[in-house]
């Protein structure tokens, strides 16, 4: 398998994951160590990979409200062949986010190591 599939396919996990507020496949794309930060504030918010996880694992998911999945990946900014950086958009509930995710692969597969996002504006949701 070629690396840009491998990647793409740690990728949908992610996007899956926010989307059904599914923990366990954020502990199958995110390293354990990972961090997350945001300045939307204009101050630094570092949130750890346990908290993001208890936060998803405490709301209701985009699925199942029925919304209209809308997501689209950017850019992928290859560092090296283990090593990307990933930039996407994604609409949870009405907020529309942009997220920076640094990939490293190992031993393991790829794994998020850090995720920087950015709340960009909020837009209606649409149902199915």
């Amino acid at each position: 398998m070629n690396k840009t599939l491998e990647l793409s396919k740690a990728i949908e996990i992610y996007l899956d994951a926010i989307y059904y507020c599914d923990v366990e496949k954020l502990d199958e794309v995110f390293h354990e160590a990972s961090s997350l930060f945001d300045a939307d504030e204009g101050k630094i918010l570092a949130d750890p990979i346990a908290s993001f996880r208890a936060d998803v694992a405490s709301r209701p998911s985009p699925a199942g409200r029925s919304q209209v999945r809308k997501e689209e990946v950017i850019l992928i900014d290859w560092l090296s062949d283990i090593s990307a950086v990933v930039k996407l958009r994604l609409q949870a509930h009405e907020n529309v986010f942009v997220d920076h995710l640094a990939f490293v692969k190992g031993a393991r597969g790829w794994k998020i190591v850090s995720k920087v996002w950015h709340l960009e504006s909020t837009a209606p949701v649409e149902m199915y």
